[in-house]
Order: structure tokens, then sequence, then C-alpha cells
């Protein structure tokens, strides 16, 4: 339910685009066919939504425009004092429209706010792993929008990155900080972080429809079947879990850890390429490979997803 009410609400050129068709086309209709007049509630409604970030003056302009408009085709006012009382009905409509998207919003921005500061506490945990949550959701979001996928989507996939790692907070810290290589036994609590995330975050209704849930369970999965924690193959691994893969991989690569230094960009690039089509979908990683490789390399690490930080 969340998702659809985002699609609709967060697509405002939508809106703009229906209420300019209404505001040409309803004179025209109503012309025609009376009984279609009480479209014109629906022509305010969408000015309130497609334009909600205007001035008020420019909200006021456009309905009292509509209500002059309805006034000239209808022809059913007998009054300036029911002229007045309707203009003032749709100001109210076109109004409440805008504060219903404001307060969405606001909702949105806290719940945006709220999952920063969990990735942050999480990558507090370990000083080697500061910002790699922050990291992954932004290398993410930058192969989503490469592959052109929907504005809401990209948030989805932007989301799921600072909270791919969830799970780790399940993981004592003396295997997350241990700088020398881990033992089987270590090695298989490690394993079970997308397991503990996933159990954690499962009962937020507001993640279940936005594919957050499949990016922390399958991030750790390998496109030829030998990744976990279920062994997930090719195209069963979820689209934004094989995207997340790489940009976790990528991170871990080119950032300082405890247990090695940060390796060169060009280093992460050949490995990216020489796993295509074993740990990564080929496709996403090319696509990535292509994305560094149009960066200048040197400074890629602090410059190159400055076109892409906004989400969606």
């Amino acid at each position: 339910m969340d998702y659809k009410i985002n699609f609709f609400v967060d697509n405002t050129s939508l809106y703009r685009k229906l209420f300019i068709l209404f505001f040409i086309a309803l004179p025209i209709i109503n012309y025609w066919i009376y009984a279609l007049n009480s479209l014109y509630v629906l022509s305010v409604i969408f000015l309130g939504i497609g334009f909600y970030s205007k001035p008020r003056w420019f909200l006021i302009l456009f309905t009292f425009l509509v209500v002059v408009q309805r006034s000239i085709v209808i022809q059913d006012i007998d009054s300036l004092a029911t002229f007045f009382i309707r203009l003032l009905v749709y100001l109210a409509v076109t109004f409440i429209s805008v504060e219903v998207i404001k307060q969405f919003n606001i909702q949105k921005n806290n719940k945006t706010e709220i999952i920063m500061s969990i990735s942050k506490l999480l990558d507090s945990r370990d000083a080697y792993t500061a910002n790699h949550s922050e990291n992954v959701a932004k290398y993410s979001l930058m192969i989503a929008k490469e592959m052109k996928l929907s504005k809401s989507q990209c948030k989805a996939i932007y989301l799921g990155g600072l909270l791919h790692d969830t799970g780790k907070i399940g993981v004592p810290e003396s295997i997350l900080t241990k700088p020398s290589q881990l033992t089987n036994k270590e090695f298989e609590i490690i394993k079970n972080h997308p397991i503990i995330g996933y159990e954690s975050l499962k009962h937020v209704s507001s993640l279940k429809t936005t594919g957050i849930l499949d990016m922390v369970r399958f991030h750790h999965e390998r496109y030829d079947g030998k990744g976990y924690p279920y062994g997930l193959k090719g195209k069963d691994i979820p689209l934004a879990a094989r995207i997340m893969a790489i940009a976790d991989s990528f991170d871990a690569m080119t950032s300082k850890r405890v247990y090695n230094d940060a390796r060169s960009i060009e280093f992460a690039i050949s490995e990216i390429t020489k796993n295509k089509g074993t740990q990564f979908d080929p496709e996403i990683a090319e696509l990535f490979i292509n994305i560094l490789k149009n960066q200048d390399l040197p400074d890629i690490k602090h410059n190159f997803y400055h076109k892409y930080e906004s989400i969606g």
C-alpha cells in the first residue's frame, strides 16, 4: 500500500500535466456535456498536488481562474456572493490538497532521517567501516539511475543501502573488528547477518513492498549461486540485491579496513571485471565499470557521485 501511495504522490509532474489538461479541455467538454461540471473540483485537487511547492499567490491565482472559467462555461452564478462562496470552497480544496502532500513529504523525510541515523549507528561500531552504509547507498543509487529505474525504485535502493548491514548489530564486535583472518566458526556468524537484518526489519510495514527487505536479505548472494545465506543464483536474486552486491564489494575494496588497506580504483575495476558472471550480474557489473571509467579515477571517492546525489 505504501509503495502505491508513494508512486501516486511522488509523481507531481503527472498532476501538473493533468491540471493543465483539465484547464484547457474542460471548457470545451463542458460546452457539450454539462454533467461533467463537477470535474472542476478535481482540477483544483490536481493543482494543489502538482504545484504544492509554488507560492500561495500562484495557487490562489489559478484557483481563481478555474472558478472564473467554470462560471463562464456553466453560467450558474447568479450573484457576486455566490461567486465568492464558490471561490472560497475551491480555495479550501486547493490548500487542503497542498497540506496533505506537505505532511506526506514530512513523514517521508522523517523516515529517511531515522534510517540514516540507524546506518550511522551501525557504522560507528567499527571505525574502519564508518560511512560504509552511506557509500553503498550512494553507489547503488548511481547504478539505479544509470539503469533508468523509476524514482520510487531509486529511493528504495538508496534506503536499502543504508540498511543493508542492519544484521551486523547481532555480530560481536570482537569479530567485526578482528584484524586477523576469521575462523570458520566466526565466518559462519558473519554469514548470518543478512538473516538477522531481515528478521529485525520484516515487521516494518513500510519496508515490505519496496524491495528494501530483499536488499538486506540477499545482498551477499552471488550470481553463480555460491553466495549466502540461501545460495540463490542468477536472476533469482532480486535486481536491487544484485545492484547492492556490486556497490558493497566496491566500497569494501576501496576503503581501509581493519584487516587490509584500501585498494585502488583500478584494482576494484579489475576485480569486478574478473568476477562478472560469477560473483556479479554481468550486465550490472559492466554498467558500473563504465560509470567508473568515465570518472577522474584519482578523485573518484570524493567527487564521482556528485551528479547522482539526489534520490530519484
